[in-house]
């Protein structure tokens, strides 16, 4: 079912068997016709099937043949309930609006249903892969609408309730002051050192379990630090004092990329797994992840992105409320030119450079936070449902140039991010 406190949504994730005795029992709405269709235009052997009013939802059946312990995962473009029969699989909500589903037997047909928030805002599959592979390579974001079911068209966008934010400000070292639930994925990390919980870098929330960071992050010698030694601050504002709308956590687990290199930081990306759920609200929500169809999105090829932290300030001191500077992303080979010998050996084809050059940049301790891109939905969307758009995690801050003679950053030079557009298949395949 779908529970709700205030202004926030949270999913639960119900195993029951579809209610077919409510669909075929008499002067039920068994009277209304029931329409099939394709959710995904490369494939007709999966199905969606749905009546007028969508009262229960739809049902989506994949006549394939499948194996026990095949894992099936989904992802959607707004919040979703999803229910199957307990007997048949397993399921688990990944976050992010994506599932998996983990076969419990032999099947010749998977079905499983499928409600949303809004009863006529159904939400649209956007992936689905069996075994690693991808079966909804195109996904028709706008099939229902065929049919005089009553559903309302959107804007087609990858994520409808991700990314949302209390406040909206124009587009850390001398960047501005955000202000308390500016931005609500970004996370404080602690690490142990002498029986005290020090911070060391940044994160972002992307559910209500996992926490994106990079790896130099949370690693000894490229190695993964122990799950007990970190602590985690969601909701947070002031590093040093309280913040009544913080959450404190335990890590569970630490994933490290199995490639992460420590000497040039290749594969500098991370997922923390908490020991037990936030809850979602006004200052914790989760980022959206980046994709590269968001790209068409974008009404410029220049991206501007916002960096949020309690790094370095101009006094060489951590910042003790955080902070955001926005920058823009830069080519490969303007950020080579800029110093030929740092940048050359760093860029690999899965980094990308920002900044602006002018004494304004992320640096030390910020590492860890994210890159965010601001992607709007269409005007026409704005009104009725006040969806105006949605924040997306582009980066992870990985390093940037030192300054001569020290170990702090250079505010006058370009910043290194970890590229998420290379990274989504990793971090939803971790997300279990």
């Amino acid at each position: 079912m779908i529970l709700t406190k205030g202004s926030v949504v949270l999913i639960v994730v119900l195993l029951i068997n579809l209610n077919k005795a409510r669909i075929n029992s008499p002067g039920s709405i068994s009277t209304y016709p029931i329409f099939e269709d394709r959710p995904c235009n490369d494939t007709s052997d999966i199905i969606s099937s749905y009546i007028p009013g969508m009262v229960d939802g739809y049902k989506i059946t994949v006549n394939r043949t499948l194996n026990k312990r095949s894992s099936i995962k989904l992802k959607f473009d707004m919040n979703a309930l999803v229910t199957v029969n307990n007997t048949l699989a397993r399921l688990v909500n990944l976050g992010n609006n994506a599932f998996k589903l983990v076969l419990l037997q032999d099947t010749d047909k998977l079905e499983f249903g499928i409600q949303g928030e809004y009863l006529l805002l159904p939400p649209y599959i956007m992936s689905i892969k069996i075994d690693g592979e991808e079966n909804c390579r195109i996904p028709d974001n706008s099939y229902f609408l065929r049919r005089p079911v009553g559903v309302e068209k959107r804007p087609n966008v990858p994520n409808l309730f991700c990314g949302k934010r209390k406040a909206f400000n124009q587009l850390i070292v001398n960047g501005i002051e955000s202000r308390p639930g500016d931005w609500p994925w970004h996370v404080a990390i602690f690490r142990l050192e002498r029986a005290t919980l020090k911070y060391i870098c940044g994160g972002t929330l992307l559910s209500n379990l996992f926490i994106l960071t990079a790896a130099h992050c949370v690693t000894i010698n490229g190695a993964a630090v122990l799950p007990e030694i970190l602590g985690v601050n969601v909701g947070k504002h002031n590093l040093i004092g309280g913040d009544v709308t913080s959450q404190e956590r335990g890590v569970y687990e630490v994933i490290v990329h199995e490639e992460f290199v420590r000497k040039t930081l290749d594969n500098d990306i991370a997922l923390l797994k908490m020991k037990s759920p936030v809850e979602f609200n006004s200052n914790v929500q989760p980022a959206c992840i980046w994709f590269d169809k968001l790209k068409e999105k974008l009404s410029s090829d220049n991206v501007l992105g916002t960096v949020t932290g309690w790094g370095f300030d101009q006094t060489e001191s951590l910042s003790t409320v955080l902070r955001e500077v926005t920058m823009p992303i830069v080519g490969d080979l303007d950020c080579i030119r800029s110093k030929p010998h740092f940048y050359s050996v760093i860029l690999n084809g899965k980094k990308f450079c920002a900044g602006n050059r002018n004494g304004t940049s992320a640096c030390n301790g910020d590492s860890g936070g994210g890159f965010f891109v601001y992607v709007p939905y269409e005007d026409s969307y704005f009104v009725k449902y006040h969806l105006k758009g949605a924040w997306y995690i582009r980066g992870i801050v990985s390093l940037s140039v030192a300054q001569q003679d020290t170990a702090l950053c250079d505010p006058n030079e370009y910043v290194v991010f970890t590229d998420i557009e290379a990274f989504t298949d990793w971090i939803y395949d971790h997300m279990d």
